[in-house]
């Protein structure tokens, strides 16, 4: 059967990234199909460095802000921007560039995959800096929602990005440093408990073993990359109808400090479609 390799990465501005290096990286892994978040880029600059690519791209209203975008190899047949609203007013400018779905058409005329990109919100627990937090819940309970759609279809689905969530303490690190911090929080936690419940496969952890890690992201500053003191906050989630079909699950972690092109390490899945 045919492989497709999927990978997904926060790459912290695309045009940061490619001056790193990413271009080199995808030349090396051939990934089908991409999966990224917080692009930070309009169109043109999207469709610049993606030449020979279908692109599904999202912007934020935000300038600088957030940004997903699915690029894929294949033909995509379909494409589907945002979340649905909770109500019939217009999308609030924070909740914006978070969340692109494409159908790509498999090859050997194999059906097609749903791909997702999203890029969930940080949140912060610091004083005065409420609202992140009620901002990122709100946004969970409509990702939540969609994926309880996505779970049922018969269509393989992968939902892939930088969720902001460590699951368990096996993801972190620093996990008793961080027990009162955005992105372990409980009922942030609870969430990703409840898409496992749906019918959603972690991919990362059913294929990287029971942890430590392994991590995703690591702070810039200090000497977090180097002591591997990072927190695993990328995934990709395959839903019943695709998870049987995934072979293997890598993490690209960069071989030193001065070779990575973004914080976050790119989570790479092989598929027999």
């Amino acid at each position: 059967m045919p492989e497709l390799t999927v990978a997904t990465a926060n790459v912290n501005g695309i045009r940061a990234a490619f001056r790193r290096g990413m271009d080199t990286w995808i030349a090396a892994r051939k990934p089908d199909v991409l999966l990224l978040q917080e692009v930070r880029a309009p169109q043109a600059v999207v469709d610049e460095y993606l030449e020979g690519w279908h692109v599904a791209h999202l912007g934020s209203a935000i300038k600088g802000r957030a940004g997903v975008l699915v690029a894929s190899r294949h033909p995509v047949l379909d494409v589907r921007r945002g979340l649905p609203s909770p109500g019939d007013g217009e999308e609030a400018d924070v909740h914006t560039g978070r969340w692109v779905e494409a159908d790509i058409a498999l090859p050997d005329d194999a059906g097609t995959l749903t791909a997702v990109s999203t890029y969930q919100h940080s949140g912060s627990t610091k004083p005065g800096e409420e609202a992140t937090m009620e901002a990122k819940y709100a946004y969970l309970e409509r990702t939540t929602a969609r994926l309880a759609e996505l779970a049922v279809s018969p269509v393989p689905a992968v939902v892939a990005g930088d969720v902001n969530i460590a699951h368990t303490r096996a993801d972190i690190k620093n996990w008793k440093g961080n027990l009162n911090s955005a992105g372990f929080l409980p009922a942030e936690r609870a969430h990703l408990d409840r898409w496992a419940e749906l019918g959603w496969t972690d991919l990362g952890r059913a294929h990287g073993g029971d942890g430590p890690g392994p991590y995703t992201w690591w702070s810039w500053r200090g000497k977090a990359f180097d002591n591997d003191a990072g927190w695993r906050i990328d995934y990709q989630y395959a839903n019943p109808a695709l998870a049987p079909a995934c072979r293997k699950v890598e993490v690209d972690r960069a071989p030193s400090y001065a070779e990575r092109w973004s914080d976050h390490a790119a989570v790479v899945a092989v598929y027999e479609v």
